[in-house]
């Protein structure tokens, strides 16, 4: 197959004033500079003389001197029926001259806003695809083949192939199979005209931030809970009052939040799962979590991002099952599947569903349809299914694995594993006086992917310790990275005498 030719566009030849005259010296020294300021760079294919004559208005011999300039300076090179490009040869010295010049920061003073999104955006940085990084599609648990092939089936002739715009709602045929989904495995009860399809929690969540609250509202957060609820939060909800509300063996203190703050207008709750810890609500916290919101006509934002995942019984139920009017339900695929497909889905009582639409037609329009299509497709014909039976079979392997290699490698009195038997990642709780952030960074900067738990509480609440994610990485791999992560926690094993006295 004939390679296509790559076209590139010169802008720097913009400023060229025929009126001023000797235009093949003009164009040779805006050229001269575009290649210097790295516009042009080493290997870039130039225009033909033809048509870059035709295109300024010029006698091609114009061209051709400004061309023949810059071979014989070196800046262009030229083969036969290849056309003239920006040298090669030029590769190191342009890299040079553009590392060395001279960044004059903007004069205009960055808002509060810009800046508090530049520090998210460090925060929420990803890890590199090592262990012990969460959601990576590694090994056993990568889609069969037959996600591929439905790809190839749907984008080439099927309902995938290029559109016009689509629906904010999402495709249709997912929600129906969505539906099905949850009704069978999540206990969820639910139409598809009530679910939206979004590019993942995250973005359902700071959707309900807009759309619920007004101001002065106050809105129960767990104690810990996910740093992409409380940052929505922190950052970009003004005037509501964050209430973080403790949580113990069962789930969030419903009694505590009631005398924190007893009229707030939502809860924001992990009950299948709570994040970070891991431990299920109980049945009588759910039971006066949903008596509290029916007293005060408050919305509960139910975020179940892995609760497929149980490794002894069943799964637990929903929380949106028990108050299906009362319960935002949001469900996502990153977790089952893999985090680059981003499609989730919100399940919504009917009259918030055209709030939630209205919001996300001004920040993405639609979803992507393409995957839509592929997706609905493979669980309606029962592969997702079979590919989470897999992956948890695989994952209840590894986690045992890792569990040896703590329990082996790592001083129990320096870290140890907080009880579960679900999810994608362990708590491995630190001694009080270890930093884990610290701790954290330097797992990163030797190779392993590890993050801090601290900040996924509030400050009066922090405890030490690190999200341990599970994933099919090679069992050598593993062993040698939880080697590494107990030299840099011993490394880390230094109590300072404030630490001591803050030490139950």
């Amino acid at each position: 197959m004939a390679r296509m030719a790559k076209v590139v566009e010169l802008p720097s030849i913009a400023k060229i004033d025929k009126s001023q005259g000797k235009i093949s010296a003009q164009l040779t020294q805006a050229l001269r500079e575009a290649v210097q300021s790295g516009d042009l760079q080493p290997g870039d294919p130039l225009p033909s003389s033809r048509e870059l004559a035709q295109t300024l208005g010029v006698a091609r011999g114009t061209i051709i001197e400004a061309y023949d300039q810059l071979l014989a300076e070196g800046v262009f090179d030229s083969q036969a029926r290849t056309g003239t490009y920006v040298s090669h040869a030029l590769t190191k010295k342009t890299l040079l001259q553009n590392s060395q010049k001279e960044t004059i920061p903007s004069s205009i003073p960055l808002t509060k806003s810009a800046r508090s999104y530049a520090q998210v955006l460090k925060e929420f940085k990803p890890l590199p695809h090592v262990p012990f990084a969460v959601s990576v599609p590694v090994g056993r648990t990568q889609p069969s083949d037959i996600w591929r092939k439905f790809g190839n089936k749907f984008r080439s002739r099927g309902a995938g192939v290029p559109s016009g715009y689509g629906e904010p709602q999402g495709v249709l045929s997912l929600r129906i199979a969505i539906a099905d989904y949850v009704r069978r495995s999540r206990s969820v009860h639910c139409e598809p005209d009530q679910i939206v399809i979004t590019p993942g929690i995250q973005q359902s969540l700071y959707i309900c931030s807009q759309i619920l609250f007004e101001a002065k509202d106050e809105v129960w957060i767990e104690d810990p809970a996910y740093r992409g609820t409380t940052a929505i939060f922190e950052h970009a909800v003004q005037n509501i009052r964050m209430v973080r509300v403790p949580v113990d063996e069962e789930g969030i203190q419903v009694e505590t939040g009631i005398k924190l703050a007893e009229h707030a207008r939502a809860a924001f709750v992990t009950p299948s799962h709570q994040y970070p810890l891991g431990m299920p609500m109980s049945l009588a916290r759910r039971t006066a979590l949903l008596a509290w919101a029916k007293q005060q006509n408050a919305w509960i934002i139910e975020d179940d991002y892995d609760s497929e995942l149980r490794y002894n019984g069943q799964p637990f139920p929903s929380l949106q099952g028990m108050a299906p009017d009362q319960v935002i339900y949001l469900g996502t695929f990153s977790k089952v599947l893999f985090p680059s497909l981003r499609l989730g889905y919100a399940v919504l009582p009917k009259e918030l569903v055209a709030s939630f639409c209205g919001l996300r037609v001004l920040i993405d329009r639609h979803p992507p349809a393409a995957d839509q299509h592929v997706l609905a497709a493979f669980i309606q014909e029962g592969y997702l299914e079979r590919h989470i039976r897999r992956t948890r079979n695989v994952y209840a392997e590894v986690r045992e694995y890792i569990i040896g290699l703590i329990e082996k490698y790592i001083p129990q009195e320096l870290a140890w594993l907080q009880p579960g038997d679900q999810g994608m990642h362990m708590v491995l709780w630190l001694a009080h006086h270890i930093n884990d952030i610290e701790v954290a960074n330097s797992a990163v900067d030797a190779g392993i992917a590890i993050k801090a738990i601290s900040p996924t509480f509030s400050t009066e609440q922090q405890r030490p310790g690190l999200i341990v994610g599970l994933g099919d990485f090679e069992p050598e791999l593993m062993k040698q990275a939880i080697k590494k992560l107990s030299n840099i926690i011993q490394q880390h094993d230094k109590p300072t005498s404030e630490n001591l006295q803050q030490q139950p």
